[in-house]
């Protein structure tokens, strides 16, 4: 079976095409991105522009296409965060089913922390015992911990990489007074999150996925994306330390000539920094390891497992097919 996901997060509107059936590893076939960053085109009253809506549906109309170039039997379509906060989000939606056929589906905080432990789970097996997971999106920072493939306990907090990037920073680089205000703004922040969390108990494994990390892990020496998926890739508090000390003095025009950060998320690399060490020393760890399933993948598997055609309520899909190919 071939699928699409569609991500329509923060930063990028993402299509992933997997061939995968229940039971098997999905096999990635091909991956898209546009840059929309949609939290950025928020005004002041919260509702997502004109300018914003307008290429969100092309966005999505091109991704649907795209699906059906590739031959996938079924779109599923999500949105995150900038979406679900837009104060105008209902019509927004509306329009993109209208014009384009694609229903997307928001999220809520809490299923992109599930959806995304899930793939954890999944990646790591029954092996890895309990798990904590961590998640550094454009909007938010999602927490589950949990020895099943449904977490114990699962935190979605507005600390997203890009939303601090917004509303914390007003230099490029940012001032060290903002550095510091931040920090301990960040550890206030995540003090309630971080109780409940150590009262779970300690986990046998400490896991982080998706960009930030990714990148935090490969400035601080990790295997570059070439080594490959399986290749083991950590990030340590002090090699995050020292690397926040180097980075908070550069600009985004210059933290995008670094190895492994792209231009899209240059701008927002220092708070996205801050928020993963700020969230390692509140949960008191020193190691984490890098995931390369996350959110998406956590759609798809959750998507195979329903293949029978039953109890879809919260497979992340968007409809009977996600999109009405036309």
């Amino acid at each position: 079976m071939r699928l699409g996901v569609l991500d329509v997060g923060s930063n990028t509107v993402h299509l992933l095409v997997v061939d995968a059936h229940r039971g098997a590893h999905p096999i990635p076939m091909t991956s898209e991105k546009t840059i929309l960053r949609l939290a950025e085109q928020l005004d002041d009253s919260g509702q997502l522009s004109k300018t914003g809506a307008d290429q969100l549906v092309r966005a999505v109309a091109a991704a649907k296409a795209s699906a059906k170039r590739s031959g996938c039997e079924d779109l599923m379509a999500f949105a995150t965060s900038a979406v679900r906060e837009a104060g105008n989000s209902a019509e927004v939606l509306d329009r993109v089913r209208t014009e384009t056929g694609v229903e997307l589906k928001v999220l809520s905080g809490e299923d992109e922390a599930k959806f995304t432990f899930l793939a954890v789970r999944r990646w790591y097996g029954w092996s890895a015992g309990k798990l904590l997971s961590l998640d550094i999106g454009g909007g938010s920072l999602e927490l589950a911990i949990g020895r099943d493939e449904n977490p114990d306990l699962a935190f979605s907090v507005p600390l997203g990489a890009g939303r601090l990037t917004r509303t914390r920073f007003k230099k490029d680089p940012p001032r060290r007074s903002e550095v510091r205000e931040t920090t301990d703004w960040l550890a206030e922040q995540l003090a309630p999150v971080a109780r409940k969390l150590k009262r779970a108990g300690e986990p046998d494994r400490v896991v982080a996925t998706s960009k930030t990390f990714r990148t935090l892990a490969r400035l601080t020496g990790a295997a570059p994306s070439s080594a490959g998926p399986r290749a083991r890739r950590v990030l340590t508090d002090a090699g995050l330390r020292q690397l926040i000390a180097f980075i908070s003095r550069m600009s985004a025009s210059d933290l995008a000539e670094l190895e492994g950060v792209s231009t899209s998320r240059a701008h927002q690399l220092v708070a996205g920094a801050l928020v993963a060490e700020a969230t390692m020393r509140a949960l008191s760890l020193t190691q984490l390891e890098i995931c390369p399933w996350a959110l998406r993948e956590g759609v798809i598997l959750r998507r195979l497992d329903h293949t029978d055609g039953t109890d879809q309520s919260d497979t992340g899909r968007t409809g009977q097919t996600g999109a009405r190919w036309s």
